[in-house]
């Protein structure tokens, strides 16, 4: 079942825009990794374990539709995928790394501001009685 979106993303703005392409929990991440030279898939697996790969499939297919990524296919046994950005992707690396030093810089705050608005429920164990 293909997801049809109801409502069009809005192009007058540019903010909209870029939330388009970078949008999803995963795709900054993975245009770091694969800036920094994680470029298949089964290392970007070993670089982000909580990563199912149903959805690194599904953000890397829109990374490499909205024309951040390329992918390259070696015709060898076993084949062989690799990812590396385009242009487009490398001028997204500004962007990506302010906010990190953005995150960086009010880290103690924001870890404290999460974790209260988004408590961890831990289930020890379950009786029944």
């Amino acid at each position: 079942m293909n997801y049809e979106r109801k409502i069009p993303v809005p192009t007058e703005c540019g903010l909209h825009l870029t939330k388009e392409i970078l949008g999803g929990k995963w795709k900054m991440s993975l245009i770091n990794a694969i800036h920094s030279d994680i470029k298949r898939p089964s290392q970007i697996e070993k670089a982000f374990p909580a990563l199912t790969k149903r959805v690194l499939s599904k953000q890397l297919k829109e990374l490499e539709q909205h024309g951040v990524i390329e992918k390259k296919i070696f015709t060898e046994v076993p084949p062989k995928v690799e990812y590396s950005l385009t242009e487009l992707g490398e001028s997204l690396l500004p962007i990506i790394e302010m906010m990190d030093i953005w995150g960086n810089q009010h880290r103690p705050f924001l870890e404290k501001v999460i974790s209260e608005t988004n408590p961890v429920v831990k289930i020890d164990h379950l009786t029944s009685h």
